[in-house]
């Protein structure tokens, strides 16, 4: 059930942040080419939200295995030394988190204390950095859950986007479909006599 509830937020969020982006960008750029005017403080909201989706783009990561690593070296032990690493892995992911938990979180206090104000927005600062404390507990949730799985037996490590399987799938795919496709034209083709 908080999975759930956890998956669509953070997938709500991603995309409206996206959306947000993208929406202010066009908009500024109208304004200034068309209009000759601009919106002052919309590179910095833009910045802004840019970062916030980095961070909840980190958890998603990991929801979704598209994080790159290198694991060629991993994936030659037996599973149960791929589990071992993975749990080592997952726990330094949790121990990172828990430093940006702590450090971002008083970062928010820092300048909810000081009432500073962005520099071309009127935007407390304070809000803009909630993302680090909440990006990184988001981090942490996920990384729990794939720690989980590996000591339930439901996955056998810390899964990483695999562009090189998949681009080598793409290539025998496009092959398979090329080859039927020449298969095909060759039986639709009428026969040719050789000149003599």
């Amino acid at each position: 059930m908080i999975s759930t509830v956890v998956n669509r937020l953070e997938e709500g969020i991603i995309a409206l942040l996206l959306a947000a982006m993208t929406s202010l960008t066009f908009v500024n750029v109208i304004m200034r080419y068309v209009f000759n005017s601009g919106l002052t403080w919309a590179l910095e909201i833009t910045e802004f939200l840019f970062a916030w989706l980095i961070l909840f783009g980190m958890s998603y990561g990991v929801k979704v295995g598209s994080h790159i690593g290198v694991d060629a070296l991993v994936r030659l032990f037996p599973n149960s030394v791929q589990r071992v690493i993975g749990l080592i892995v997952v726990a330094a992911g949790i121990l990172y988190s828990s430093w940006l938990i702590i450090g971002g979180w008083e970062l928010v206090s820092f300048n909810h204390m000081l009432e500073m104000e962005a520099e071309d927005s009127p935007v407390m600062l304070w809000i803009v950095y909630l993302i680090m404390p909440v990006g990184a507990g988001l981090l942490a949730f996920r990384l729990a859950q794939v720690g989980w799985r590996i000591i339930t037996g439901k996955q056998v490590g810390f899964n990483l986007a695999d562009e090189a399987r998949e681009a080598i799938d793409q290539l025998a795919h496009a092959g398979s479909a090329g080859g039927a496709a020449n298969a095909d034209d060759n039986k639709s083709a009428p026969a040719s006599t050789p000149k003599s």
